[in-house]
């Protein structure tokens, strides 16, 4: 059967039950192609269900409550939806000092760490796609033990993550891969929604869908991956929101391509991890946020990547589409993909929402080039199931 990428995704099983590892395909299209190409008009479906949700604005009101009693409002998941967790809370944080709140405490905790040193103020906001993982379960039941308001956002209210929250944002479509892209750009998208609410505004649901239309852009993807597919590992750069991105794309090229890829902030990386990095260590610098951060973000960047080139290193990009003549092509030998400009949505949750799709791909395409399905994330192969279960 042809896929069809406007059709609404399959939502949790009925009872709840965990997924279980997708079925391997020889060639591309993968689930994780599908699932890419599904996110622009499952955007748009999300972005509507998620204004119209009771629970979104009973959040909402939780974090003014705790902004205004100077209380915590604390993000967490695992992987991935650690990854989302982080860029929430950025969202979260940017919308309250836009709404007049100078100084809101908004954080981002890992699960199993924030499970040893639970709030009992404050808000607990969870993500975790399939609503079934453990550490982040554990994190929201000592939340909720200790005092604080706990919340989730995931796919079904039916989970067992569900049963441990007061609040509930389901986003009610499930990817379908293992290797999550689906997983990571819903709960962005609550968090969008919910960055709007604090404002007080709604989210434009066409703008995202055009925002993540424009950002598909698999050309380009295919040329990163045809720069980068002779490397032995990967060092990935970014700063602010932009680490975020690094930080996922890192983990999507470990599971889906099974290449070895580490991500650093954009100063750090010049502080000692280059001693290691040869003519096989490939480069991605994520640099959307420049605009708004000033031309010292742009320097700093220009010299990690004056340094890959020093040191011989295929160095690719993700980069803002307005930032093009601002980096020479010469610094960036295996290729760029630009970031469209979001001017229907604020500055934050449009890069977030924007860069998505391109590391996505970027991810997606090294898998192809290095003949690997992503979509078990390696579990096909017993030692890997092994060490899963372990």
């Amino acid at each position: 059967m042809t896929f069809d990428p406007a059709a609404q995704l399959p939502g949790a099983p009925e009872p709840w039950a965990g997924s279980v590892m997708p079925a391997l395909r020889d060639r591309p299209p993968y689930l994780m192609t599908e699932m890419i190409a599904a996110e622009p008009a499952l955007a748009e479906r999300l972005v509507r269900r998620l204004g119209s949700q009771s629970a979104m604005a009973e959040l909402a009101g939780a974090i003014r409550a705790a902004a205004d009693a100077g209380e915590p409002v604390l993000t967490t998941g695992c992987g991935t939806s650690e990854h989302a967790a982080m860029a929430v809370a950025a969202l979260l944080e940017d919308s309250l000092r836009a709404a007049g709140w100078p100084d809101p405490w908004v954080t981002s905790v890992q699960a199993f760490e924030l499970s040893r040193q639970p709030s009992s103020e404050g808000v607990v906001l969870a993500i975790s796609h399939e609503g079934g993982t453990q550490a982040t379960n554990e994190a929201l039941r000592v939340a909720r033990d200790a005092g604080a308001m706990t919340a989730l956002i995931t796919v079904s209210s039916r989970s067992p993550g569900a049963a441990l929250a007061d609040l509930v944002v389901t986003t009610d479509e499930q990817d379908q891969s293992w290797c999550h892209t689906v997983g990571y750009l819903s709960p962005l998208l609550a968090g969008t929604v919910l960055s709007s609410a604090l404002r007080g505004d709604e989210t434009d649901a066409v703008a995202v869908r055009a925002l993540l239309d424009t950002a598909d852009d698999a050309p380009s993807a295919d040329a990163i991956a045809a720069g980068l597919q002779g490397c032995s590992r990967l060092l990935l750069v970014g700063s602010g929101i932009d680490c975020v991105t690094a930080r996922e794309l890192a983990l999507k090229v470990e599971e889906g391509a099974r290449l070895p890829a580490t991500a650093h902030l954009l100063e750090t990386i010049r502080h000692g991890h280059l001693a290691a990095a040869d003519e096989r260590t490939g480069l991605v610098m994520v640099l959307t946020d420049a605009e708004a951060r000033g031309a010292e973000l742009v320097d700093r960047a220009m010299a990690v990547l004056r340094s890959a080139a020093a040191l011989r290193m295929p160095a690719a990009a993700i980069i803002a589409a307005d930032l093009g003549d601002d980096v020479p092509l010469t610094l960036t030998p295996a290729g760029r993909t630009a970031v469209p400009l979001a001017g229907r949505l604020p500055r934050l949750p449009g890069l977030a929402l924007a860069s998505a799709i391109p590391a996505q791909l970027v991810a997606e395409r090294l898998a192809r080039a290095r003949g690997v399905d992503p979509d078990a994330i390696g579990r096909d192969d017993p030692h890997q199931a092994a060490a899963a279960e372990a």
